[in-house]
C-alpha cells in the first residue's frame, strides 16, 4: 500500500475544472472559424472588384456587337458607378446596424445575377442593366467587407487593435481584384471562343462559390431592435471633417485614373499605337492596378503624410508619362506611364482608406467607408464621360493634357491640405 499511495504521489493531478479543455477547444474553434472568414471574405472582395473591371479589354467586342462607340463606352462604364453609388449611399451603411455578413452575401448575389443577365441579354440594354445590378453589388460589398475584414481580424487577435494587416488586405483585395479582372479577361478574349459569354459565366460561379465560403463565416455586429441604440449613417470624430473630405478627394483623383485606363485603355491602343489585341489591354490595366496593389503592398506601412506625398510625386510623373506617350506613341511607354502612374494612385487611395477609417465613429465605420467610396466611384466614372466628350472636340492628345493637368493639381492639393489638417489633430 506504501508503494501504491508512493506511486499516486508521483502522479501529476489535473486540477483544471472539467469544462477547461473544452472551453479551450472552443476557443481554438472560434479562432479559426474568424480565421478562414477574414480569408474567404477577402476573397470574394476580390472576385467582385474583378468582376467590375473584367470588360477593360472586351470594351470593342461590345461595341461591335452592339454598334456603339467611344462615348457610350464610356456611359456603360459609367453604368456601373450609378450602380456603386446607389449601393453606397443606400445600403452600404446597413452592415453597420444589421451585420456584415447580412450585406457581403446579397452582394454576391446580386454580382452573381448581373453576371448571367450580361450573359443571357445581349442587347446593349442588357449590357446596361447588367454592370448597374454590378455596381450595386460593389456599392454593397466595397465598404461592409473593409469593416468585416477589420472585425474579423479585431476578433481573432483582440490583442492587437491597430495591426495594419486589415487595411492591407483591403485595399490589396480592392485594386488587386480590378488588377486581375482585365487580365483575366484579356487572355479568355484573345485564346477562347465567345468571350463575352465565357467571361461572365465564370464569374456568375465564383460569385456562388465565393456566397457559400462567407455563408459560414461567423457574424461580428449583431442586430439590435432597440432604435435608439442605432449608430448614425455618416459618424465622424469631432474636428475631422477636414481630415475626410482630403481623403475623399484623394479617391476621386485615384479612381479617375483607373475611371480612365478602365473605359477608354483599349480604344487609346487602338486610335494611337494601332494595336487591337484584347490581352494588350488587358495587360495595360493589370498593370496599372497591379502596380497600385504592390505599391501598397511594399509601402503600406509608411504612415500617412510621407505615403501621400509619394503617390503625390509618382502620380502626375506618370500622367506625364502618359501623355507623351500619345505625343510620342510607343506601347512600351505607354506600359510604362500607367505603371507609375497607378502606383502614385494606389498610394493616395491607400492613405485615404487610412484617414477615412481613422476619423470614423468606430459604430459607423461601414457608413464612413461608404460615403468614401462614393467620392471614388464618382471620380472613375464622371471624369471619364468628360474626357471622352472633350477628346472628340479637341483631339485626344489635348484632352490628356486637360486631364493629367487637373488630375495631378487635385491630388497634390489633396495631399497638402489632408496632411495640415492632420497635423493641427496631432495625426
Amino acid at each position: 500500500m506504501s508503494h501504491l499511495a508512493a506511486a499516486l504521489d508521483r502522479t501529476p493531478v489535473d486540477v483544471r475544472p472539467p469544462e477547461a479543455a473544452p472551453s479551450r477547444r472552443s476557443a481554438d474553434r472560434h479562432r479559426a472559424a474568424h480565421t478562414r472568414g477574414f480569408w474567404s471574405v477577402a476573397v470574394a472582395f476580390t472576385v467582385l472588384m474583378a468582376f467590375g473591371t473584367a470588360p477593360t479589354p472586351l470594351w470593342p467586342l461590345y461595341a461591335e456587337r452592339d454598334g456603339f462607340g467611344a462615348t457610350t463606352v464610356t456611359v456603360a462604364f459609367a453604368v456601373l458607378v450609378l450602380g456603386a453609388v446607389a449601393g453606397f449611399v443606400g445600403l452600404g451603411h446597413l452592415s453597420d446596424r444589421l451585420g456584415r455578413r447580412r450585406i457581403v452575401v446579397p452582394a454576391l448575389a446580386v454580382a452573381a445575377v448581373a453576371a448571367l443577365v450580361l450573359v443571357e441579354w445581349t442587347t446593349l440594354e442588357g449590357l446596361l442593366v447588367g454592370r448597374f445590378l454590378a455596381g450595386a453589388g460593389i456599392g454593397l460589398m466595397a465598404s461592409t467587407a473593409t469593416a468585416y475584414l477589420h472585425d474579423l481580424h479585431h476578433r481573432r487577435h483582440p490583442d492587437r487593435p491597430d495591426a495594419a494587416l486589415p487595411g492591407v488586405v483591403a485595399s490589396l483585395a480592392n485594386l488587386g481584384g480590378l488588377a486581375l479582372g482585365p487580365l483575366v479577361a484579356g487572355v479568355i478574349a484573345q485564346w477562347v471562343g465567345h468571350p463575352l459569354t465565357v467571361v461572365q459565366s465564370g464569374f456568375a460561379l465564383t460569385s456562388v462559390l465565393c456566397l457559400v465560403t462567407v455563408w459560414v463565416t461567423p457574424e461580428t455586429v449583431e442586430r439590435s431592435g432597440d432604435a435608439g441604440d442605432q449608430p448614425p449613417r455618416f459618424g465622424l470624430r469631432p474636428g475631422t471633417g477636414t481630415v475626410f473630405g482630403a481623403a475623399a478627394a484623394l479617391a476621386v483623383f485615384s479612381f479617375a485614373l483607373f475611371g480612365l485606363i478602365s473605359s477608354l485603355g483599349a480604344v487609346i491602343l487602338v486610335a494611337r499605337l494601332g494595336i487591337t489585341s484584347h490581352l494588350v489591354a488587358g495587360v495595360a490595366a493589370f498593370l496599372m492596378f497591379g502596380a497600385s496593389a504592390l505599391a501598397q503592398l511594399l509601402l503600406g506601412r509608411l504612415a500617412p503624410r510621407p505615403m501621400s506625398l509619394l503617390g503625390a510625386t509618382l502620380l502626375p510623373a506618370g500622367l506625364l508619362l502618359v501623355t507623351g506617350s500619345l505625343y510620342r506613341p510607343a506601347l512600351w511607354l505607354f506600359l510604362l506611364a500607367v505603371t507609375v502612374a497607378g502606383a502614385g494612385a494606389g498610394l493616395l487611395f491607400k492613405c485615404g482608406v487610412v484617414r477615412a477609417t481613422e476619423v470614423a465613429r468606430e459604430k459607423s465605420r461601414a457608413g464612413v467607408l461608404a460615403m468614401f467610396f462614393v467620392a471614388g466611384y464618382l471620380g472613375m466614372g464622371l471624369p471619364a464621360v468628360l474626357f471622352s466628350v472633350a477628346s472628340r472636340h479637341v483631339g485626344l492628345g489635348p484632352a490628356m493634357v486637360g486631364f493629367a493637368a487637373v488630375l495631378s493639381v487635385g491630388a497634390v492639393s489633396a495631399v497638402v491640405v489632408g496632411n495640415n489638417a492632420a497635423r493641427s489633430m496631432g495625426r
